[in-house]
């Protein structure tokens, strides 16, 4: 296994895992950014209230996004395992 084909597996394993997080994490950002904004024009400083909305948001992503994630992944570790005899041998 010579060392660019140690760093495009890397490179697409990496690509793969900001596919994967980047709607989740834009959505916990959306939200929180926006239950912040409601916090400060509203004062109110209750710390359920800043984690609840992004719990709940987080997980209708996960729902929506869920098979988009999975398949991304299924196809990475497919094609890792469709190669392997070519990277170990």
């Amino acid at each position: 296994m010579t060392q660019e084909m140690v760093i495009s597996v890397a490179e697409r394993a990496i690509f793969v895992v900001l596919i994967t997080s980047g709607p989740l994490l834009l959505v916990a950002l959306t939200t929180g950014l926006m239950v912040s904004i409601f916090q400060a024009t509203t004062s109110i400083q209750e710390q359920t209230l800043a984690f609840v909305p992004k719990i709940v948001a987080v997980f209708i992503a996960v729902i929506f996004f869920g098979p988009f994630m999975i398949s991304q992944v299924t196809n990475y570790f497919h094609d890792i395992f469709n190669n392997l005899v070519r990277f170990i041998g």
